[in-house]
């Protein structure tokens, strides 16, 4: 077993069925960046599977500091 190194594999992946208008909406993105379909194909696919997970509402709200009591931000003249 390798301790604290990344290893680079690379993979082939076949993606059978895709949908007409879907295949030519890859091909135009790659046409746009000046790629070939295929590796706008990979740009995707790690632009979606490395990116950060998203953290949920519940998340996000407990990592809230606490900075008073509903009362304290009242602005309404009663």
């Amino acid at each position: 077993m390798i301790a604290n190194k990344e290893i680079n594999v690379a993979t082939n992946l076949v993606v059978r069925n895709v949908d007409e208008d879907v295949a030519l909406a890859l091909k135009q993105m790659a046409a746009a960046h000046g790629r070939s379909a295929e590796a706008e194909h990979r740009e995707i696919l790690r632009n979606v599977l490395k990116r950060p997970k998203r953290r949920s509402v519940a998340e996000v709200l407990s990592s809230m500091p606490n900075v008073g009591e509903d009362a304290d931000f009242n602005c309404r003249n009663n």
